[in-house]
């Protein structure tokens, strides 16, 4: 690790989550940062948009929605999808991932939608 690769990874993840990320102790945090933000994240061919795009369809079809609760409201924030653009990929992506899944996806973006919209007013 590197202090320039640590503050670049530390960047990414500020832009990544919208918020301040500050650096932490021990090796899976260290290699998060320095390797998934610093390196990956950072990588050109693909904008902020197309990689959190990607990633809310892994997320959505593992059924992972503690970390869709980080990824949608940061994509909110950056404005990097709109709330029509989120209730979209909900139906798009049902039909990929299950109705279950879907369904659930499809709750939980209105929930974050309307958290988001509070805080702005």
């Amino acid at each position: 690790m590197t202090d320039d690769r640590r503050r670049r990874g530390l960047e990414m993840m500020r832009q990544v989550y919208g918020w301040e990320v500050g650096d932490a102790p021990g090796d899976f945090f260290g290699i998060t940062v320095d390797h998934l933000f610093a390196d990956i994240w950072s990588r050109p061919g693909l904008s902020m948009r197309d990689r959190r795009l990607l990633l809310l369809g892994v997320l959505a079809a593992r059924g992972l929605n503690d970390v869709l609760d980080i990824q949608i409201p940061a994509a909110l924030a950056n404005s990097e999808l709109t709330a029509a653009e989120l209730r979209e990929i909900a139906i798009f992506l049902t039909h990929y991932v299950g109705w279950p899944l879907g369904a659930r996806l499809s709750v939980q973006i209105d929930t974050l939608i309307a958290e988001h919209e509070r805080k702005r007013h």
